[in-house]
């Protein structure tokens, strides 16, 4: 094959200096997994999401408990429509106003358009713009929460990751996200800058003037402007906050916006001084995400490498939450994430789902992770199953009497190490309190499309497609991006469909050009315990080095293409 001269030249560079600093990261608990998981039994999450949605946005479903999805008609903030979903099947909330979540509504939304979906004309409904509802306008609180009439000071995370999907569904819908029905409504991307405005004033308030507040707390109250105490501590708010806030910036321009998420990152920094790990729930890999990203965009250096070894714990802030290595009952359940003291382990699926919306894109700004956070998508991808029914005897699950998701597509909320003498056991806290009647947990299946939108197979069992644009949210331009990692002691070869449009096939990580001019299937080769980040590029395009970045066509291709 041939190739060009100047690919030849970023060749040499990078042999003269991979062997310094541009190794692969290594992150221990993801080293602690074996390269392949075993079984590889692999879910389709495009069609799982597909299903889970025409499941539980079915108003005409019947059958025990069914249909999930009710309609609230009170618009209290806006005066839409809403289509509601409670927390679990058989949720006791059913049907309360007002009880619907958007950590769980909100979530499957923008779930069902990572796969493909227009939820903007969902059976005759617009199931993007109704979300609106839930931008607390009316009490005065003005953020998006996690109910549409509700408080803040309670919980960092509840207050903050409704606010987080809310931004993506702008990035999703960006011409819907600008539509106002009269002068006296919002368009969703007011509504976004508003939401940012007032997490900068927090910010600012948590001690953002002197550059370095403090998140070191249960919440914030927004009605008092003041932080709240509490029995625990939520400190990786600085990350969601950097996230909402870098977000904000790179659509309005606002420099309070990057004043706001420099805050955040720099109190992340201060802890990474003494790593203290500050995971706490959802919230951490976001700002991993936007400190990786702020680092190529921007030119910083934050320790994006601690950032993520802490995603996947040990954590500080809350004792025994990390990524789960090992075997439960003989099954392997590497990868996914939740707690290991909770009776002795329990992990759960919404934390599994989502923490892969933002670590995944991080590989295309730093291609230094691209081993570690392929293989853990690896084992985390495959392993997920076990969070439904048909991976289980009914004998092994909480709620196998219920016969409403013939499917399979509506996960437990999560997977116990042992409970009852039976290991693993699928199962949830929902029965067990008595908040409803099944185990089955909307909650976390409404984030199934972040796998669905990132996870492809390919030819070679056991290395997957990972789309790095998928959840890589209000980006420039960009070429078709994909992380692949071979588990594999030998080099495989693996086939991407590059389309009718010649393509030069860029890998990041070895900065070198692996075909050029194809067309249709090509094929490229993966090294042994090694990954690739293909960026497809226009064959023979004019290739310029700005900086750090490798440009062609005036499209960012590599951002840390001098590092190396």
């Amino acid at each position: 094959m041939s190739v060009k001269p100047w690919a030849l030249a970023v060749v040499l560079l990078a042999a003269v200096v991979a062997v310094g600093s541009d190794a692969q990261f290594k992150i221990a608990r993801v080293e602690a997994m074996p390269n392949l998981p075993r079984p590889f039994n692999l879910r389709d999450w495009k069609e799982v999401s597909r299903g889970y949605t025409s499941l539980v946005f079915n108003p005409e479903a019947s059958g025990e408990f069914l249909p999930l999805v009710w309609r609230d008609a009170r618009g209290v903030n806006f005066g839409l429509e809403h289509w509601a979903l409670a927390a679990y099947v058989g949720d006791r909330r059913h049907g309360n106003d007002g009880a619907q979540e958007a950590i769980n509504v909100i979530a499957a939304v923008r779930s069902a358009t990572l796969v493909g979906l227009d939820m903007s004309d969902w059976r005759g409904m617009d199931l993007v713009t109704m979300q609106k509802e839930f931008f607390n306008r009316a009490n005065g609180q003005n953020l998006v929460l996690n109910h549409p009439d509700t408080t803040t000071g309670n919980s960092f995370w509840y207050e903050i990751f409704p606010s987080i999907l809310f931004f993506i569904l702008v990035d999703q819908y960006p011409q819907l996200a600008q539509a106002k029905r009269d002068p006296e409504d919002m368009s969703m991307r007011e509504i976004m800058r508003t939401v940012a405005e007032r997490w900068y004033d927090a910010t600012y308030a948590l001690g953002g003037k002197t550059g370095l507040p403090e998140f070191a707390w249960r919440g914030f109250d927004f009605a008092r402007m003041r932080p709240v105490s509490g029995n625990w501590e939520e400190p990786d708010a600085a990350a969601g906050v950097a996230w909402l806030a870098y977000m904000a910036y790179t659509v309005f321009g606002d420099p309070n916006f990057l004043s706001a998420a420099e805050w955040s990152l720099a109190y992340l920094e201060d802890l990474a001084s003494f790593d203290y790990n500050p995971l706490y729930e959802i919230l951490l890999p976001y700002g991993a995400y936007t400190a990786a990203r702020m680092n190529a965009e921007l030119g910083r250096d934050y320790d994006v490498e601690t950032f993520v070894r802490w995603c996947f714990g040990p954590a500080h802030a809350r004792a025994g939450w990390e990524m789960i290595v090992g075997e439960w009952g003989g099954l392997r359940v590497d990868g996914l994430m939740g707690s290991l003291t909770d009776l002795g382990g329990y992990a759960f699926a919404m934390n599994t789902f989502a923490t892969a919306e933002a670590l995944v894109p991080i590989v295309r700004y730093d291609p230094r992770f691209a081993r570690a956070i392929g293989k853990w998508m690896l084992h985390a991808a495959n392993n997920a199953r076990l969070f439904y029914s048909p991976y289980h005897p009914e004998d092994w699950q909480s709620s196998a009497f219920w016969k409403g998701d013939p499917d399979g597509v509506i996960p437990y909320e999560g997977l116990r190490k042992a409970w009852k003498g039976k290991s693993p056991y699928a199962t949830g806290d929902a029965m067990r309190s008595g908040t409803a009647k099944t185990d089955f947990a909307l909650y976390g299946g409404s984030h199934a499309g972040v796998f669905g939108g990132i996870v492809s197979r390919t030819n070679v069992d056991g290395i997957l497609q990972l789309d790095l644009l998928a959840t890589d949210y209000f980006r420039g331009t960009a070429y078709p991006t994909f992380l692949y990692y071979n588990p594999y002691s030998e080099e495989q070869v693996v086939q991407v469909e590059v389309g009718t449009f010649p393509r030069d096939l860029y890998d990041a990580v070895s900065q070198q050009f692996l075909a050029t001019g194809v067309t249709g299937t090509a094929e490229f080769s993966v090294p042994p315990d090694g990954a690739v980040v293909l960026v497809l590029v226009p064959a023979a395009g004019t290739m310029i080095r700005d900086g750090h970045r490798l440009l062609v066509e005036g499209v960012v291709v590599d951002w840390r293409v001098l590092d190396r």
